[in-house]
């Protein structure tokens, strides 16, 4: 049986915050090979394909784009303002893991991601989409200022 509505369909992704336990944290961020905002600094994520969870596209994601994987990820926030990508409608949920620093060597770019790096969290470059908005909600939730 096919269903068809009048509702817009929002595309759906997930965005990753790995982050180390260390007295002043590091974050992990790609660098993106294509646009919008290529060559500019994000989170690990992407769009969930059709038939998987937000949780396996989460992990499908991380593994594509920094080599980790099996990151024991949880759900922070969903973000889903109507201009966050300017792709067009864009629903994103954000998960989260702390990582240790034995995976940080493990660490290597690979599909749309150009580069992945490690930054202090206190001294992030800019950032794409709004993932500047998030890193600042993500660090009151860590209550680290």
């Amino acid at each position: 049986m096919s269903y068809t509505y009048k509702y817009p369909r929002p595309a759906v992704t997930a965005d990753i915050i790995l982050f180390t336990n260390e007295t002043i944290p590091r974050i992990l961020l790609i660098k993106r090979k294509h646009d919008p905002y290529k060559d500019k600094w994000a989170f690990p994520g992407g769009f969930m394909d059709e038939n998987e969870t937000l949780e396996n596209a989460a992990q499908r994601e991380l593994k594509e784009e920094t080599n980790l994987n099996n990151a024991n990820l949880k759900q922070f926030k969903t973000y889903s303002d109507p201009k966050r990508d300017p792709r067009g409608r864009t629903i994103t949920t954000v998960f989260w893991s702390i990582i240790n620093k034995e995976q940080l060597q493990k660490t290597r770019a690979g599909d749309d991601a150009v580069e992945a790096k490690w930054f202090a969290i206190d001294n992030l470059p800019p950032l794409a989409f709004d993932h500047n908005i998030i890193i600042s909600e993500f660090k009151s939730f860590l209550n680290y200022s």
